[in-house]
């Protein structure tokens, strides 16, 4: 599969296709849009970051990211949403990427649901992102076809671009012990004062929140009392284990 073409976006054509292709991912009205092409514009004209991706001439994804803290450091990537089996996704945050090398940027972060774990796949595995902070209903009450019914918790997740990214494969210290685990599709949370700590991650939240709202309900708070919890102590994420479950490091084990 050749990987689609991305490039920056200029036009009002350009970023009100943008705000639909938007609209139809996250289940919004085309007259609601998470983004507006009116922002999208403002957003391009002040020099940031804003790029769609194609597929034979067809927008299949689309990317907004401003310029964040610590200035000349950092770029903040608001919104990223793709068609699915296209590799949009990967071929913007590559471009991302390069756009911010190539301005003498050196992070870029976004945020994203740390209960999705495809997401935390994409973001830990494939990029090589690390979450460094827990952001308890960041957006508030959100009525989308993703993310309604649910608190908005999210973390911070910050891509260090003079680094490689790491192996895929991550393997597990042997002190690891779990604190949040999967059983029979709840979650179970327990106490541990070990180094290295196990975080599970339910198979498929989005599907639970439509078929089970007191279990996806569950995971939430069991998320952020875990993994909220210890980010706020000075825990790190340092890998994901078999794309189900965070392997959490406390500060007290730092070399």
């Amino acid at each position: 599969m050749t990987a689609p073409r991305v490039r920056e976006l200029h036009t009002m054509e350009d970023f009100d296709g943008a705000a639909v292709l938007y609209a139809g991912i996250w289940g919004t009205e085309p007259t609601n849009p998470p983004v507006s092409a009116e922002l999208m514009r403002a957003l391009a004209h002040a020099g940031n970051y804003v790029a769609g991706a194609y597929d034979d001439g067809r927008l299949v994804g689309a990317s907004v990211a401003f310029l964040g803290e610590p200035v000349g450091v950092s770029l903040h990537s608001h919104i990223t949403g793709a068609v699915p089996g296209r590799g949009a996704g990967l071929a913007l945050k590559l471009h991302q990427r390069q756009w911010a090398l190539d301005r003498g940027l050196k992070r870029i972060t976004w945020t994203y649901d740390p209960l999705i774990r495809r997401n935390a796949y994409f973001n830990l595995v494939k990029l090589g992102a690390r979450p460094e902070e827990y952001l308890v209903s960041f957006y508030g009450a959100m009525d989308d076809a993703i993310n309604g019914g649910d608190d908005s918790d999210r973390v911070l997740a910050a891509w260090d671009l003079t680094v490689p990214a790491p192996p895929e494969l991550f393997e597990l210290p042997a002190d690891a012990v779990h604190v949040l685990r999967d059983h029979a599709g709840r979650p179970v949370t327990g106490t541990t004062d070990a180094g290295t700590v196990l975080i599970d991650l339910p198979d498929d939240i989005e599907a639970l929140r439509r078929t089970d709202p007191s279990a996806a309900r569950a995971w939430r708070l069991a998320l952020r009392q875990t993994l909220g919890g210890l980010l706020t102590e000075g825990a790190r994420v340092v890998g994901l284990h078999e794309r189900r479950r965070y392997v959490v490091r406390r500060p007290t084990t730092h070399s």
